[in-house]
């Protein structure tokens, strides 16, 4: 027992020396340079980041499904982050656009379902109905942030 006091005892003293001394912090850097991201910048980014990961969940599963509807989160975060100001409502109306168009160009061609139009429509209706779930929820924490980003706006310029 007494061991373990003495041990405790210094390293509380060690814990004490190190928070007086002060240490240089390095400055944190913003990953974009400049304002952020304009309306069509948010809008090719998230196209061309959920149409990536759609065509190589495609060409492997012949079907979106949980790559593409986390690749569809990353879309929503990383547009409402380093968007600029008043991009939110791009940021959030955009993904499930880009997930249909995507879809849409991607099953007949990568997929390889030809242009079977009873196929297609099923391929779709599944594969959209494996990404919901991600939809959903990024679409309800979109329009959350949209909201309050207005309301603060708002609020502001009042």
């Amino acid at each position: 027992m007494a061991i373990y006091l003495m041990v405790k005892m210094n390293l509380m003293k060690a814990m004490k020396m190190t928070s007086e001394i002060n240490l240089p912090k390095p400055p944190i850097k913003s990953p974009v340079k400049g304002a952020g991201l304009t309306k069509p910048g948010i809008v090719i980014l998230q196209f061309a980041l959920i149409a990536l990961v759609a065509m190589i969940e495609i060409f492997f599963r012949s079907n979106v499904g949980f790559l593409t509807g986390f690749a569809i989160w990353i879309s929503y975060y990383g547009a409402l982050i380093y968007g600029r100001t008043g991009t939110t409502y791009v940021a959030v109306v955009n993904p499930p656009l880009a997930l249909a168009l995507a879809v849409i160009i991607l099953l007949p061609t990568v997929g390889g379902i030809s242009m079977s139009i009873t196929r297609f429509g099923i391929d779709l209706v599944s594969g959209l109905a494996s990404v919901a779930p991600f939809l959903l929820t990024g679409a309800a924490f979109g329009w959350w942030y949209y909201f309050k980003e207005k309301k603060r706006l708002l609020t502001r310029s009042a």
